[in-house]
């Protein structure tokens, strides 16, 4: 069993799919080279998320140029060629070439990519906020969509469905892993954390789009509650050359002063299953986070990490006597279990 290395990638959007795929390609090349064995990029990646935007939507009113931005947006989205009413993966077309452009460049590197995007729908002029998983063996292997948009993100994408609240078993250097990925403010929904940590999560994906220091807290609550990894990736958007957001900033609050000019200062992190922080928190540049496990590292951390707190399936910290969750469309408990025996 070889060491296992995962990595957060805090790179911003580029101004068209197609720079932001080239992008993608080059950092996943780096990382390869540097025995990486997981690669996350952040929420809406791929298509962009619209900080600042208001596509001319307002209570009560509409405009014809927030119509018009609405779609230049979609137009950059990505078309992954799934069908399925509720977006569970039925790959009937191949969309706009995007899924198999990741598929490619995860086989060549041997990279397993976590990839947020935005997506859209072939017949549909509907968005959703998602994350793609693609094995370089197996090709894409699941998909989450955003259950809940935050706020605003409601006007322009659309609820996903909880069936997709789903984790998703893998292997990574010879290491098998139970994985799931929440995207930014569905962090904060107690239930959907609960509905993961009964299927196992031991690897626990959160791309965001917030960078206010109250995020860490979120995300190192979270690893300690679950007692798994969790690796948090956000975007870094610098501001314009002709704004500085030092000379703006309130003390304490550096998030404030990149919003105002629709940038975001990054925060990528990770932290470990007591809570312990392994990487970062990334600030005010690009770049990667790394954190490897040596041989046998994992299982023992994780394991260890159980030993006086477990809300996991079956876990003793968890009362499944006492408690149970019912996700619409999702199989959980002794269903899973026997899904997994197949």
């Amino acid at each position: 069993m070889a060491p296992l290395t995962l990595t957060v990638a805090q790179y911003g959007t580029r101004p068209t799919l197609r720079e932001t795929l080239d992008l993608l390609h080059t950092v996943t090349i780096d990382a390869a080279g540097t025995g990486t064995n997981l690669l996350v990029f952040p929420e809406a990646f791929l298509g962009g998320y619209p900080r600042g935007q208001t596509f001319g939507s307002i209570i009560g009113s509409r405009t014809s140029e927030g119509r018009d931005e609405y779609y230049a947006y979609w137009k950059n989205a990505v078309d992954l060629g799934d069908t399925h009413p509720e977006g569970l993966g039925t790959y009937t077309h191949p969309g706009d070439g995007t899924g198999l452009e990741l598929e490619k460049i995860a086989r060549e590197t041997g990279v397993f990519l976590v990839v947020g995007l935005v997506e859209k729908v072939k017949g549909s002029g509907s968005l959703y906020c998602a994350v793609i998983y693609v094995d370089p063996k197996k090709g894409i292997v699941g998909k989450r969509r955003k259950v809940m948009p935050t706020a605003a993100e409601r006007v322009i994408w659309s609820v996903g469905s909880p069936a997709t609240l789903k984790a998703t078993d893998i292997s990574l250097a010879s290491q098998p892993i139970t994985m799931a990925s929440v995207i930014c403010w569905e962090n904060y929904h107690p239930l959907i954390r609960a509905a993961l940590y009964q299927q196992g999560v031991d690897l626990y994906i959160a791309p965001t789009a917030d960078a206010r220091p109250q995020w860490q807290s979120t995300v190192q609550h979270i690893a300690m509650e679950g007692r798994c990894v969790v690796l948090s990736c956000n975007q870094f958007i610098p501001p314009p050359e002709d704004e500085n957001p030092a000379e703006e900033e309130e003390e304490g609050a550096p998030e404030d002063a990149y919003a105002k000019i629709k940038g975001t200062p990054g925060g990528s992190v990770i932290f470990g299953p007591l809570g312990e922080c392994m990487a970062g928190p990334l600030w005010g540049e690009e770049g990667v986070l790394s954190v490897t496990f040596e041989e046998g590292e994992w299982e023992r951390r994780i394991v260890g990490s159980r030993l006086d707190f477990d809300v996991g399936r079956g876990g003793h910290y968890g009362r499944a006597d006492a408690f149970k969750l019912t996700v619409a469309g999702l199989m959980l408990g002794e269903e899973k279990l026997k899904e997994k025996k197949k």
